[in-house]
C-alpha cells in the first residue's frame, strides 16, 4: 500500500522558514517525480515545485528564488525548505506523486504565515 505522510507545517512569521518533509512508505519512490502542492483557504490546489527523478526541479513564479523542493530517495523522503515567507503562502501543502497514472496524495500539513 502506497502512503504518503507530511511534516513540518506550523505557525510562522512573515521573513521566516519552514521545512515540510514527506514520507512514502510502498512502492518506487525513487522512480517517479515528486510534487508540492498548496490549498489556500477558499481557494483551489495549485502545484508549487516539482523535482524529477533525476533531481531537476521546477517551481511556480510566485516562489522562485523562496522555495527549495529536494529529495532523498534512500529515504524515500522529500523535502520543500521554505525561507521568506509570506501571508500569502499560508495554504494546506500537500505532496503527491503519480504512478502510473495513479495519484497518490499525503493528508497535508498546514501552514499559517502571520504575525
Amino acid at each position: 500500500q502506497v502512503q504518503f505522510v507530511e511534516s513540518g507545517g506550523g505557525l510562522v512569521q512573515p521573513g521566516g522558514s519552514l521545512r515540510l518533509s514527506c514520507v512514502a512508505s510502498g512502492g518506487s519512490f525513487w522512480i517517479y517525480a515528486v510534487n508540492w502542492y498548496r490549498q489556500p483557504p477558499g481557494k483551489q490546489r495549485e502545484l508549487v515545485a516539482t523535482i524529477a527523478s533525476d533531481g531537476t526541479a521546477n517551481y511556480v513564479d510566485s516562489v522562485k528564488g523562496r522555495f527549495t523542493i529536494s529529495r532523498d530517495n534512500a529515504k524515500s523522503t522529500a523535502y520543500l525548505q521554505m525561507d521568506s515567507l509570506k501571508p500569502e503562502d499560508t495554504a494546506v501543502y500537500y505532496c503527491n506523486q503519480k504512478r502510473k497514472n495513479v495519484d497518490y496524495w499525503g493528508q497535508g500539513t498546514q501552514v499559517t504565515v502571520s504575525s
